[in-house]
């Protein structure tokens, strides 16, 4: 079995681990600039928001742009939040829509950046990357690149691949590639396949990407693909959208019903083999997850550098009250086991 390149140390003995951190890459922007699938892409993303929306977007990426790509500037802001590493990932647009050729491209643009990045601040920094889902056997072999020669932790996925659920058989050889390597998946929502419906008020993003994750999730639960796959590293974003909080719907209609047991056990029971961040926004939020899906099984997350996500993630975290020995554990703990990061489990003092 192949393995991961070994993580630097980080500086501290306890780190406080942020899993859900972004980075621009412009050469690979560059890549799809005046392609027709971009102009598509841009133009179902226009369908999706307001006008008044769109513009709020493009002014936080103008004020974005050295949070996205200054090592120096990522550095002071986790700083600021308390975060000792991040683990960085592409902006969650992976142009699922590109031919083979250009696919290729983007994928190492890409990850060549994420490496990049995170080798200024190797004791700081974890890197994840991007596959072309669209081209599976492509995927398997930029996965492998990924983590053979740019050293990276695993890949960022979004929720469907141009129309097509992760769980499509089709994407079978990347997940088999990923728990063979051991590397890690996050799940990552960009945009919501409901479209104009929620396009005022920025619902498009605020209920759309927990419901686009929530979908996700159910089609990967329910057709049994974590059956064939026990060994894969699943880590999700936003708390795993509205899935965790609901849960029992599902369980009820896996006992109630034959055609929804696509799985061997409950569906509850799959969300304690997935890693959920803690990007849930209140502490009761957070603890009603921790109950749902185990204290082993949430990681800090932070969304940086972006206006949905936050600046406080420690303080939000000892606001849900969780006794020293959990919230050690999502602070850094679970991710430090994730990540193959030393940690002795102690509290972090300071």
């Amino acid at each position: 079995m192949r393995t991961a390149p070994v993580i630097a140390s980080p500086l501290v003995a306890n780190p406080v681990i942020d899993f859900h951190g972004h980075l621009a890459a412009p050469a690979a922007d560059a890549l799809v600039a005046g392609t027709p699938g971009f102009a598509a892409e841009l133009a179902a993303e226009q369908h999706a928001h307001s006008p008044e929306s769109l513009a709020a977007n493009r002014a936080q990426l103008g004020r974005l742009g050295p949070q996205l790509t200054d090592v120096a500037v990522r550095l002071e802001a986790m700083d600021a939040m308390g975060v000792d590493v991040q683990v960085v990932g592409p902006m969650p647009m992976h142009h699922y829509w590109a031919d083979r050729a250009l696919a290729a491209r983007l994928s190492r643009t890409t990850n060549e950046a994420v490496a990049d990045h995170c080798t200024q601040a190797p004791d700081r920094l974890v890197g994840l990357g991007t596959v072309p889902l669209q081209h599976p056997h492509l995927a398997v072999a930029e996965l492998s690149r990924a983590v053979a020669e740019y050293g990276l932790r695993g890949i960022s996925v979004s929720t469907t691949v141009d129309g097509r659920e992760l769980a499509d058989p089709r994407h079978d050889p990347v997940w088999e590639c990923a728990q063979e390597l051991g590397v890690l998946v996050f799940i990552h929502p960009w945009g919501c396949s409901l479209g104009e419906r929620l396009a005022t008020q920025y619902l498009g993003n605020t209920v759309g990407q927990p419901v686009e994750t929530t979908v996700a999730l159910s089609h990967l639960i329910f057709t049994g693909v974590l059956d064939r796959f026990p060994g894969l590293k699943l880590v999700v974003a936003h708390g795993g959208g509205y899935l965790p909080t609901y849960i029992g719907r599902s369980d009820h209609a896996w006992q109630a019903r034959e055609d929804a047991r696509g799985c061997r056990e409950t569906p509850s029971s799959y969300l304690r083999r997935m890693w959920f961040d803690a990007l849930v926004y209140t502490p009761q939020g957070l603890r009603h997850l921790v109950d749902q899906v185990g204290g082993d099984r949430v990681v800090l997350g932070t969304d940086h550098p972006f206006d949905m996500g936050v600046d406080d993630p420690v303080k939000r975290l000892d606001a849900a009250g969780f006794a020293p020995a959990e919230r050690d554990a999502i602070a850094g703990g679970n991710a430090a086991r994730l990540l193959g990061i030393p940690y002795s489990g102690t509290e972090r003092k300071g």
